[in-house]
């Protein structure tokens, strides 16, 4: 697991340039940093050391050194492609899976990518061709941007190493702000930096000439739904599949730890790998024990007979890390719960270097409540005219409120414009209330209709998945996993993240998905024979925080009261309505996800932006640099 950077060479950039950037992502690699240069390249990398320690060091060459790689994540099954490369007459010096990746790059080239299994992110530089290769995994558990203004080419695991390029224009991409509002992230591969873009999960990009091109070898579907599979079948397969994936990501030369909630899903897996080996687990919580988990996850690990270490945090570690978390999302991100990973993250650190995690479960096998309302849905507009519900959803809209009202106004509007994620923090007129400027606003269900249409066809349960492992998982969750657990230099890897789980995934019909009232029922079928009963119907809970009653602490709510006043603030949003927010909040209506995304777009930009504010807000990030 490492960090890497790299750009294509112009003239009078300085020397220590490379270095610079590799050291502001020094937090993913502290154990070793090396360099590549040439007339027309240069790289930079940082390796925390994972797997056959004393050797795969990056950059790395291939047998007569005509191509160069950095690469970050693990490949599961390396081991079967180096024999495969072998047969075809590959000499290896190493055990290491980066390996493989070069000599399998100038075997086969892009087609590579299709016989991967495992979570990474490189780049491949060919000297021959003077060319610049680069690949993410299959669904973006691993990050990589690149920043491309037709003059500059620049790429790396994270956006800040940019920063320090003579020739990285820092730019705000204002155009984006009513999307981030929306959302709480930018579904889409642009950035909230203009010309800074990700490659998406399952894309490769190839730059040569100035040009750059990005190619999709991979892309989830639900093209092959078998509507013959039951749950009892589904949940066998499920035991099979999750056993094999937790075996296959185990693969470490150093000690491997387990996060664990309450859940099904950290539960699971953390039950799986102590089949294989005893194994530490993690858990966070808080001192209110209404809002902590802990005498869930610390019972369950007694019962499987595994060590676990409980964790603590209390409002002022979550204020005071906020900024430090902004600067390391690299891009506004306002989940409450990315601040618990965080600590979590930090503590596990300190006894192991690798951590499993539960990530995708819900994405793959319908954990989310919300994915119920489908059942209902799905039959109304399959038995009701679409005129008739236009009609009802006009004549409710003009009712006092009703029991079934909100139904029947919904009922009126497309999946793409009613799922609860495409207004997730602020609705459209809500967004013209907040917004300074409200000509900027857009309506962010056009911004992701796309992704709707591309499964069309299928049940609104299954537009629901498909959406969220398009955008939730890689943009949210498995973006707040990675920087939360790098910046502390820990592997985190997510066994139900995995290709294999989610090609079986993708065959599971409704039916065996969730019932009207339950959600992931086939998983839960096959954990019922591995955990203890109540662990396996447990109901979700994610990160429960306390952060909504925080938000009214005074010590709390000057500092976001503060913020919303702040240079920032004012440049943004009509403070008017941010502090109708917290007084609405105050008397008793939620609105703490609100208030939590504008607070943190506010932090983010006094970190990033610092030169535009008198807000000296980074003073407070804990890095040495910035």
């Amino acid at each position: 697991m490492c960090g890497f950077v790299g750009y294509v060479n112009q003239k009078d950039v300085p020397e220590n340039t490379i270095s610079d950037m590799a050291d502001r992502i020094k937090h993913r690699g502290p154990d070793d940093e090396a360099y590549f240069s040439d007339d027309n390249v240069k790289m930079g990398f940082r390796r925390l050391s994972i797997i056959d320690l004393a050797h795969g060091g990056q950059p790395m060459y291939n047998a007569d050194q005509t191509k160069v790689l950095t690469f970050n994540g693990e490949i599961y099954n390396y081991k079967e492609i180096r024999e495969e490369l072998r047969d075809l007459g590959y000499k290896f010096k190493t055990d290491v899976d980066s390996e493989v990746l070069i000599y399998g790059y100038e075997e086969w080239g892009p087609d590579l990518l299709q016989k991967l299994r495992g979570m990474f992110a490189f780049v491949i530089y060919d000297k021959k061709n003077n060319e610049v290769f680069g690949a993410r995994d299959h669904f973006g558990i691993k990050p990589l941007y690149y920043y491309d203004d037709g003059d500059t080419f620049l790429w790396g695991s994270e956006i800040k190493a940019f920063l320090e390029h003579p020739n990285f224009k820092k730019q705000l991409n204002l155009k984006l702000l009513p999307i981030h509002l929306s959302f709480e992230f930018i579904p889409s591969r642009e950035t909230m930096f203009k010309n800074v873009y990700k490659l998406l999960p399952g894309q490769y990009f190839l730059h040569k000439n100035g040009q750059t091109e990005t190619h999709r070898y991979f892309k989830f579907n639900y093209d092959h739904i078998d509507n013959s599979q039951t749950v009892q079948g589904d949940a066998e397969k499920i035991r099979k599949i999750v056993d094999d994936s937790v075996k296959a990501h185990m693969i470490a030369d150093v000690e491997v730890g387990s996060f664990l909630s309450s859940g099904i899903d950290s539960s699971y897996v953390l039950n799986e790998a102590a089949k294989l080996k005893p194994i530490q687990s993690f858990s966070i919580g808080f001192h209110h024990s209404k809002y902590s988990e802990l005498a869930w996850s610390t019972q369950f690990a007694k019962e499987i007979k595994q060590k676990n270490t409980p964790i603590y945090m209390d409002g002022d570690d979550y204020f005071n890390f906020l900024p430090t978390m902004m600067y390391y999302m690299d891009e506004p991100l306002s989940n409450p719960a990315a601040i618990q990973l965080y600590f979590l993250s930090k503590e596990t650190s300190k006894h192991v270097k690798v951590a499993l995690s539960g990530e995708g479960a819900d994405e793959f096998f319908g954990g989310y409540n919300t994915y119920l309302e489908s059942i209902p849905f799905d039959r109304y507009q399959k038995y009701v005219p679409k005129p008739v519900r236009k009609g009802l959803a006009g004549i409710a809209r003009h009712l006092p409120r009703f029991h079934g009202k909100r139904f029947l106004v919904r009922g009126a509007e497309p999946l793409s414009e009613r799922y609860y994620r495409v207004n997730y923090v602020f609705n459209y007129d809500d967004r013209n209330k907040v917004l300074k400027d409200p000509s900027l606003n857009v309506d962010s269900g056009t911004y992701t209709k796309h992704i709707f249409d591309d499964v069309a066809d299928k049940d609104e349960m299954t537009q629901m998945q498909y959406f969220d492992i398009n955008t939730w998982l890689p943009y949210d969750i498995l973006h707040k996993a990675d920087r939360m657990s790098m910046c502390n230099s820990l592997e985190v890897r997510t066994p139900l993240v995995d290709k294999d789980v989610a090609a079986f995934a993708a065959t599971m019909p409704v039916k065996t998905r969730i019932t009207k009232d339950e959600t992931k029922i086939s998983l839960r079928t096959a954990a019922e024979s591995e955990l203890p009963k109540k662990t396996a119907l447990k109901e979700k809970l994610g990160f429960p925080s306390p952060i909504a009653s925080w938000i009214n602490d005074p010590k709390y709510h000057e500092r976001i009261v503060k913020a919303f006043h702040s240079d920032t603030g004012k440049k943004f949003f009509n403070t008017s309505e941010l502090d109708y927010l917290l007084k609405q909040h105050a008397e008793g209506k939620s609105n703490m996800q609100k208030i939590f995304t504008i607070y943190t777009f506010i932090l983010w930009y006094q970190v990033y932006f610092p030169e535009d504010t008198t807000e000296d807000t980074v003073s407070l990030v804990h890095r040495t640099q910035i």
